[in-house]
């Protein structure tokens, strides 16, 4: 359930900041846009008026004289205009804006005459240079300071940044209310669904102990011995099935004003001892790397159990003669348990479906042994419920189950 409402929230969550961060891209683009074309269309419109020169005549036009050159005004950039003779030397400054000639525009103009043996146009990215021009050689120069438009864009930029920054929280809200909305009626079936399961097996619990016990009362003949063993051997096998899924109950309902500070490590070290007898009987050795001393708010049984089923199922699942290990480990920031065994090992596409109710790999096996593919599902609920998680990988033979605990004083 933990993983559905994260799926939708992050899915909801992705796709309004997509908008939000494409309305904010769009803007800041056309800004940026239009601002590069007004400045590129006072270049051109320059340089076509300083290179129609009043000797140069057209049949469909009179002749262009420089007063209107001179005479041409720019509204929103300041534009400047440097008349250069054959030598490139400046005979000619004019302003097309209010803003007289200042002497950093000459010295910038002299640069660039200076650097520059061919005709170029130079824009550049608006975020970063504070003027543009272009450069007619042996004729004009015209100059665009830009550091306003810059501006602007750097402050349109800043601002933008600064709205999707709220705006991401807003969002944030926002996908957190909708996933709420859009899970209520899955989270409302999946509790009932625990919830039946959890009356169901305790119903069933008293009636099935009761035909154990009348089982228990019939007189065993050479003719009734085999149905009489075939019922006792599936009442047991239901028992333990509903004993598993009033463990898998309890775990789902785990309550934190319930845990207390254990010794993780003597719970740990007394479970293992407890599973060297069951080890032994495939020439199994457990070892232990256990730190001591680790303290821990948990729920002691939950843990306990939780330990049980990953030594029992190394056990089942490991070959003979080969070793267990059981290792606890613990930094300022986690708590690391990791059982490792040597056995089959698990598929990759298999390493998550482990954990779900039910789920058995080699359905043969299982049955054999008595098990239903409840055992590391309670292992999972006994994890997330002390806010930690678990995992399962095999490498070189190797398989481990690793399990981490945040340590909440950090």
């Amino acid at each position: 359930m933990k993983n559905l409402k994260k799926k939708t929230f992050l899915t909801i969550f992705i796709i309004i900041s997509f908008f939000a961060i494409f309305f904010a891209t769009f803007f800041n683009v056309q800004t940026y846009h239009r601002e590069y074309i007004g400045i590129l269309n006072n270049l051109t419109r320059m340089k076509n008026l300083t290179t129609k020169r009043p000797e140069i005549f057209d049949k469909e036009m009179k002749p262009i004289n420089d007063d209107e050159l001179r005479n041409r005004k720019v509204m929103d950039y300041e534009v400047y205009t440097f008349i250069l003779n054959d030598k490139n030397d400046i005979v000619d400054k004019i302003s097309h804006s209010d803003n007289d000639i200042s002497d950093a525009i000459i010295t910038k103009a002299k640069n660039i005459i200076a650097s520059n043996n061919n005709s170029k146009v130079k824009m550049g990215c608006l975020y970063l240079e504070s003027y543009a021009y272009n450069f007619e050689n042996n004729n004009s120069l015209t100059i665009v300071n830009i550091a306003n438009t810059r501006k602007m864009l750097l402050i349109n930029l800043l601002i933008s940044i600064l709205l999707v920054g709220v705006l991401e929280l807003v969002i944030y809200f926002i996908s957190k209310k909708i996933t709420e909305w859009i899970t209520k009626p899955v989270v409302k079936s999946f509790d009932r669904e625990k919830e039946f399961v959890a009356n169901a097996s305790h119903e069933l619990k008293t009636p099935l102990a009761v035909m154990m016990a009348s089982i228990d009362c019939l007189d065993v003949s050479k003719k009734n011995e085999k149905w009489i063993n075939n019922l006792k051997s599936e009442s047991e096998r239901m028992s333990n099935l509903i004993t598993r899924l009033l463990d898998l109950s309890k775990t789902e309902y785990l309550k934190k004003e319930n845990f207390s500070k254990n010794d993780l490590s003597m719970i740990i070290e007394k479970r293992a001892l407890t599973f060297e007898s069951l080890a032994y009987e495939k020439n199994i050795t457990i070892e232990t790397n256990i730190m001591e001393k680790i303290n821990f708010l948990c729920h002691k049984e939950s843990i306990d159990e939780l330990v049980s089923i990953l030594i029992d199922n190394a056990i089942s699942h490991g070959l003979k003669n080969s070793k267990i290990k059981v290792n606890l480990t613990s930094d300022k920031y986690q708590i690391k348990l990791q059982v490792i065994n040597k056995g089959d090992a698990i598929p990759p596409c298999e390493c998550e479906k482990i954990f779900e109710r039910f789920y058995r790999n080699d359905k043969s096996h299982n049955r054999k042994s008595g098990r239903y593919g409840l055992g590391l599902a309670i292992a999972k609920n006994i994890v997330l419920s002390h806010d930690g998680n678990i995992k399962a990988y095999s490498k070189d033979g190797y398989t481990t189950f690793e399990v981490k605990f945040k340590i909440s004083e950090h």
